[in-house]
């Protein structure tokens, strides 16, 4: 708890950079796309609460940063319902007085006119925007540094674990895990990693022959340098490939686009997977972070890619490229957890579109309130929970018992 403490100051810093860049993405993904379909867009705020600072430009927009930067958003003109979908009679509402203020060609401006697909376009588009900022990233480390490839091959198996169970032996090089293609040990560790207690079907090349091994990973808890210790699936098995195996790739733009997309869709699928197995409680839950939980662990990233540098110079580029990877994973995370189908979420926003474009009329304003506060109250719940686990993750309700013990 004391050295949290300590290092606040850069795990803050970090936090600040990291969080804004990928909420001003994502916002600016939502925007981008409004005004090129020529939307009318009233405020463009990154953080909430009073503002810092604001400025208005010359179309009206009002750009802020808020003093909580926790989030931000994009407030289109004449979005006065806390949904932002408003219902039959909202809408003929807002329709008559823009109609009478700007008179009838003004209605196209506004949000809540334009055609399904539209609303859908600007509402996707935030999410997208984090995908494709992951994507961006990704792509600009492997152009940069390449990428180093350590082959599958097992060069020890734990006696007693799942992987001498199911039979492997040293110097076993694994070619693919469920159906995946295994080039790399790290990509082997972080599918099995999720799969606790899922029997996992591997091929295997054993000398000149390929064998098929089946084997259910275990739970143990891994104290990892930057989340902590956590529950992670294992299957008691050491890397071994030798000096000459090893290849070191690096790539064009092309090819790094493509690798930086597969792997932003494998950690897609792979996150998908997870929240699948966490709400159907095969897996505890003690993975989630809230906001302290993200500042840890930027900040613990950050201070790993100083440590060591013999120069200022050395330091800022690894403080950066350990930013910067941090980045493109929180990203993907942004993404998918924005489409949730809960309404305070664009998933959610997605979801009402689905109920109009079927009923041909928007969900009733009841409704839609009923579903925001639901919506409101699961995400706060989830946020709760996870600050709980950050608290238990840094000590700190331990800390504060010892002053009363």
């Amino acid at each position: 708890m004391l050295g949290f403490l300590q290092a606040a100051p850069l795990y803050l810093l970090s936090f600040i950079l990291v969080v804004g860049l990928l909420v001003t993405i994502h916002e600016l993904g939502h925007f981008l796309v409004a005004k090129w379909l020529g939307t009318a867009i009233d405020r463009f705020s990154i953080g909430f609460g009073r503002p810092l600072a604001s400025r208005r430009d010359r179309s009206g927009v009002e750009w802020r940063i808020g003093w909580l930067p926790l989030g931000g958003y994009v407030r289109f003109a004449g979005d006065e319902n806390a949904s932002s979908i408003p219902d039959e009679d909202e809408l003929e509402t807002l329709r008559r007085t823009i109609t009478a203020r700007e008179g009838p060609q003004a209605l196209r401006r506004y949000f809540h006119f334009k055609p399904i697909w539209q609303r859908t376009l600007i509402v996707i588009a935030g999410p997208a925007a984090n995908f494709l900022l992951a994507i961006v990233l990704f792509a600009g480390l492997l152009m940069a540094f390449g990428h180093e490839v350590i082959p599958a091959r097992v060069g020890l198996v734990q006696p007693n674990s799942a992987a001498a169970a199911a039979g492997f032996r040293k110097g076993d090089l694994i070619l693919a895990a469920d159906g995946r293609a295994i080039e790399d040990f790290d990509a082997l560790k972080q599918l099995v990693a999720f799969r606790a207690g899922v029997p996992m079907d591997f091929l295997v090349s054993r000398g000149d022959r390929r064998i098929r091994l089946v084997a259910t990973p275990r739970s143990e808890i891994v104290d990892d340098p930057v989340a902590g210790p956590q529950h992670e699936g294992m299957l008691g098995i050491g890397a071994g490939a030798s000096l000459s195996e090893i290849k070191h790739v690096r790539y064009g733009p092309i090819p790094a686009v493509g690798e930086a997309t597969a792997r932003t869709w494998r950690m897609v699928t792979t996150t998908v997977y997870y929240v699948g197995r966490m709400l159907s409680g095969q897996v505890p839950a003690d993975g989630l972070r809230g906001p302290l939980g993200l500042a840890s662990a930027t900040g613990k990233v950050a201070a790993l890619g100083a440590e060591g540098a013999p120069s200022l110079g050395a330091m800022l580029v690894g403080v950066s490229v350990n930013l910067i990877q941090m980045a493109a994973i929180i990203s993907v995370s942004l993404g998918i957890g924005n489409l949730l189908p809960l309404p305070v979420l664009d998933g959610g926003a997605l979801l009402f579109y689905a109920y109009e474009a079927v009923a041909r009329r928007p969900l009733a304003a009841k409704v839609q309130a009923a579903g925001y506060r639901v919506g409101l109250a699961l995400v706060l719940g989830l946020m709760l929970f996870a600050t709980w686990n950050d608290l238990q993750r840094q000590h700190v309700l331990t800390f504060l018992g010892g002053f009363f013990s």
